[in-house]
């Protein structure tokens, strides 16, 4: 749908204009700009977005610039002493701004537009609708494979506790792979009556189906529906006079009873909705949204936003455009604390996406006016949650400080890792925390480019110089650099410290690995012997934390190197392989193990590969099973 809306958008494209400013807005920059509905980017000297807006006017909303009055140091001030050109884009219909607004906002991610930013990866939970034997598990990410997904979950103990319920009540297979291996007995799974054992041959496939449509059914909220369908399976059962079938039942719907009993009634009523929370102070926002399923409050998602740019209902209205416009499901009613800018237009576009007639409200009255309170008291929490934060930061950070023997308070530490097998796939895995908490838009990755050979010392010394060279260009160095190891490890990083003059600018420590019960070392330079503190202490567990955190990163992403080499090298092996399919196979099938347990009408749908290739990888991997004719 959205992939639709942007190529009928494009195609209507009028016009593109760019306005150069001096210092602020002069009228008589404004004389080029049309009377029509359209975007306009805000741009700096280097041509670099500053902002980006939607306008149903872009001549009118451009002289409001140019006749600003107000303070000089209010934000749309400051942001207009930067601003040198102005581009706009005119389009046919409002609507059609607005769906361009949220494209290039994503593209530039402006630095005073709102951006919605969340640190947690909330999980779905997939269920594989289009297998023939299908699955439920949990991932991390959506894709187009025409899977059923349900989530994102905030509260990811809620999710395991569904996955176990439905593992509990409904005996799916769990076993890897969307082709389902025949097997000459069935595993445990099916001794302990959690699978029906389709992979021997055994199954009922009405059976089986009726629990993936059980399992939608509780997926969806629907859980009423399906305790009344589950006490008729199980009277019929009765009447029947299968009582072992009718026990299985009794117990489903109690074990369905006793997880209605946790779930909290949000209104008597069986709707979706949104309830979005708003809360403000000082110049903070922070946005609070309760996500009711059939009158069921099933998680929360919040946002804090450090200093927004436009009034309430700006910033409402570009929360909800930026919400929607990610794999976020879209209710039929979404209650709101107060009224978005362009109100009318948000109902439209979102019923658009929806494919279905979707309500904004603001109620005043009632059981939806206090499901909005109730929003705002989240909200108004995750300022004191931030604040309990900040306070507990202030604590530790000033513990680093005083214990460490710091020049400053170190609000930004970076560690880095090196990752090899005897120098091959070497890389470096540099992590970032910010106040005490990862900071994962800084995580980075470095491939070894210059050494051959096991020399951890001097796969150091390239990464450090890379990175520093770097920082001090975008002048953006850590407080506190934490180097993985001892006094040889530190010695490296102060040597190229030394080099790029910078050993006054950050502080340096260094970790070493705890060595027959001596405990962790710490090592400063310029002092001889260890900083050694207790197991508990909060400086060392927080030190050790971040440590840990940069070898989690680096084995992470050299075990994806050791698979793809693992693969390309078998690849290599293949008659007909060059170097663009190999390419093509890695970035499709990610792996050694997903490419041996293809078919052919699997390797068919890469890019480049055609029936009688597709056919001679698979016999590679099978042995010479099927021809070109089969």
């Amino acid at each position: 749908m959205k992939k639709r809306c942007s190529m009928v958008f494009y195609g209507s494209l009028l016009l593109l204009t760019i306005i150069h400013l001096q210092n602020m807005f002069p009228e008589t920059t404004l004389s080029s700009a049309p009377h029509s509905p359209g975007v306009y980017l805000m741009q700096d000297g280097k041509s670099v977005v500053l902002y980006v807006g939607k306008a149903k006017d872009l001549f009118k909303r451009l002289s409001s610039y140019a006749h600003l009055s107000g303070a000089v140091h209010s934000k749309t001030a400051v942001m207009l002493n930067h601003v040198r050109k102005v581009e706009t884009i005119i389009t046919n219909t409002e609507k059609e701004a607005l769906i361009l607004e949220a494209s290039l906002i994503k593209k530039h991610k402006p630095k005073y537009n709102i951006i919605l930013r969340d640190d947690k990866n909330y999980p779905y939970i997939k269920v594989t609708i289009q297998e023939d034997w299908p699955r439920v598990f949990m991932v991390r990410r959506k894709t187009r494979d025409k899977a059923r997904y349900f989530g994102p979950y905030s509260s990811v103990g809620s999710m395991w506790s569904t996955l176990r319920l439905i593992a509990a009540l409904f005996p799916l297979r769990n076993c890897k792979g969307s082709n389902l291996k025949p097997r000459p007995r069935p595993c445990l799974n099916r001794q302990i009556g959690r699978c029906l054992a389709p992979c021997a041959g055994g199954a009922d496939r009405t059976l089986y189906l009726e629990h993936v449509d059980k399992i939608l059914m509780l997926l969806e909220g629907r859980n009423r529906d399906l305790n009344s369908a589950l006490e008729k399976q199980m009277f019929v059962a009765s009447d029947n006079l299968d009582f072992e079938g009718a026990a299985i039942l009794r117990d489903q719907i109690a074990a369905l009873g006793r997880t209605l009993e946790k779930q909290v009634i949000s209104a008597g009523h069986n709707k979706d909705q949104d309830v979005y929370g708003f809360a403000r102070k000082d110049a903070a926002v922070t946005i609070a949204i309760l996500f009711i399923r059939n009158g069921l409050i099933n998680g929360s998602r919040t946002f804090f936003l450090a200093d927004p740019y436009g009034d309430d209902g700006s910033i409402l209205s570009q929360v909800l455009g930026q919400f929607y416009d990610s794999d976020a499901l879209i209710p039929a009613e979404i209650l709101l604390p107060l009224a978005p800018n362009d109100l009318e237009l948000l109902e439209e576009h979102l019923g658009d996406s929806a494919g279905m007639r979707v309500h904004v409200k603001i109620p005043q009255r009632g059981d939806s006016q206090q499901l909005v309170a109730m929003a705002n008291t989240n909200a108004l929490q995750a300022f004191e949650e931030k604040e309990q934060k900040s306070r507990l930061w202030e604590n530790l950070g000033e513990s680093l400080q005083k214990t460490l023997h710091l020049a400053r308070l170190p609000a930004r530490i970076e560690c880095l890792d090196i990752s090899n097998i005897s120098g091959k796939q070497a890389i470096g895995a540099l992590v970032c925390f910010h106040q005490g908490e990862p900071d994962k838009a800084n995580f980075r990755h470095y491939k070894i480019k210059t050494v051959e050979g096991p020399d951890d010392y001097a796969m150091m010394r390239e990464v450090l110089t890379r990175r520093l060279r770097r920082g001090i260009e975008e002048q953006n160095l850590p407080d506190l650099f934490l180097v993985d190891g001892g006094k040889g490890q530190l010695g490296i990083a102060l040597a190229v410290a030394g080099e790029l003059g910078i050993t006054e600018s950050v502080d340096w420590l260094g970790i070493a690995k705890e060595r027959q019960n001596e405990g962790e070392k710490l090592y400063r330079p310029g002092r001889k012997n260890p900083i050694v503190l207790l197991p508990h202490n909060p400086v060392l567990l927080f030190l050790m934390r971040i440590r840990d955190e940069s070898h989690r990163y680096g084995i992470t992403f050299h075990r994806k190197l050791r698979n793809k080499s693992t693969l390309a090298s078998t690849l290599d092996d293949i008659p007909g392989i060059g170097s663009a399919k190999k390419q093509e196979l890695l970035r499709h099938m990610g792996n050694l193990k997903r490419l041996r347990a293809a078919n052919v009408q699997q390797l068919r749908e890469v890019k480049g590969i055609g029936p009688e290739l597709a056919v001679s990888i698979f016999n590679f991997f099978n042995g010479h099973v099927i021809d070109q004719g089969d």
